[in-house]
């Protein structure tokens, strides 16, 4: 991906590991029920693909903002507070 003239690689994956990225029972990840590359959260039903390059770049925005992304190399990052932060929560009925 190219943001603001730099190219970062992406790609994702989900642990089921408690203490490091693990979704919870509120989050769910793609497992074969939601389409490849949704992470959803439950009580609200708040929903990223990310597979989307709108989604992606979204994501990226808040990582950088947090001073999550080295200058080179490689990072890992739980993404589980980035998708809060873009997807604000919303009550269970939508409104």
């Amino acid at each position: 991906m190219v943001a603001d003239g730099t190219v970062y690689g992406w790609c994702f994956a989900h642990r089921h590991d408690r203490a490091r990225g693990y979704p919870g029972r509120e989050r769910v990840i793609a497992d074969g029920y939601f389409d490849e590359g949704a992470a959803v959260r439950l009580p609200d039903r708040a929903y990223v693909n990310l597979h989307e390059p709108g989604s992606v770049r979204a994501l990226l925005d808040e990582a950088l903002a947090r001073g999550l992304v080295p200058a080179t190399g490689t990072v890992e990052v739980d993404g589980w507070p980035l998708f809060d932060a873009v997807t604000p929560l919303r009550p269970p009925d939508g409104r």
